[in-house]
């Protein structure tokens, strides 16, 4: 796709959005909750199940937005949920507007050793939009299981994960809370492997920016094609 990973980056970094809502009685009115990235024919953009996952504030005429282009500027482009899979934490919405979609790999697992990188929005957008970038290898392939925060949230499908847990990508790479959503692409071909999960917490949630622990998690692309598939949506 590229001959190196700078002219790789070119290409990703206008398929990479920021994922948040719009209030117009808020302050700051926009709010990034996380990262996610075109796929599809550019109008489906996929991201984490919990990144989206918290109620819009109705009242408030609150909605869903997705954040394109880069700088202090960026275009606002109201956003459908259409797919979830809480169970894999992985969701994917639609906008109107069409945004340049990444090629995923196969279904297959990867191997491990193979160098990735990923793009998103590690720390905001306090002063706008900027994607990162960060580069690091498939450690491992470990099984996990992705807990939910209340006992409500816990479906029949999730209580399954909890007895038969699914197999993720360990990362040897530092990912920040922003990078929730973040494409996982193969540094050689540039297709997406995986999307940024979490994050290994050695301490406190505010120790994952000063104190990271480098150890990163990923959910392999398998999962989101088999979530467009149930909706037939080719990818």
């Amino acid at each position: 796709m590229a001959d190196n990973i700078v002219e790789l980056v070119k290409q990703i970094k206008p398929s990479v959005v920021g994922i948040g809502t719009y209030n117009p009685l808020g302050s700051p009115r926009s709010n990034l909750q996380g990262t996610g990235f075109a796929i599809g024919d550019g109008t489906l953009i996929a991201t984490n199940f919990h990144v989206v996952e918290k109620e819009l504030e109705i009242e408030t005429n609150e909605t869903r937005v997705v954040f394109i282009g880069q700088g202090s500027d960026p275009k606002l482009a109201p956003a459908e949920i259409i797919a979830t899979d809480p169970a894999h934490d992985i969701a994917i919405l639609r906008i109107k507007e069409k945004v340049q979609p990444l090629t995923l790999s196969e279904d297959k697992f990867i191997d491990d050793g193979l160098e990735v990188a990923f793009t998103g929005f590690p720390i905001g957008a306090i002063l706008g939009l900027y994607p990162a970038t960060h580069k690091g290898l498939i450690a491992a392939l470990t099984p996990v299981v992705i807990p939910s925060s209340n006992a409500g949230q816990l479906s029949i499908e999730m209580m399954k994960r909890l007895r038969d847990p699914f197999f993720v990508y360990q990362m040897d790479a530092t990912a920040f809370p922003g990078n929730s959503g973040s494409p996982v692409y193969d540094t050689t071909s540039g297709k997406v492997v995986a999307i940024i999960n979490k994050v290994f917490i050695q301490k406190t949630k505010e120790a994952a920016i000063t104190d990271p622990s480098g150890i990163s998690y990923s959910i392999p692309v398998r999962h989101l094609r088999a979530l467009a598939k149930s909706i037939s949506v080719n990818i």
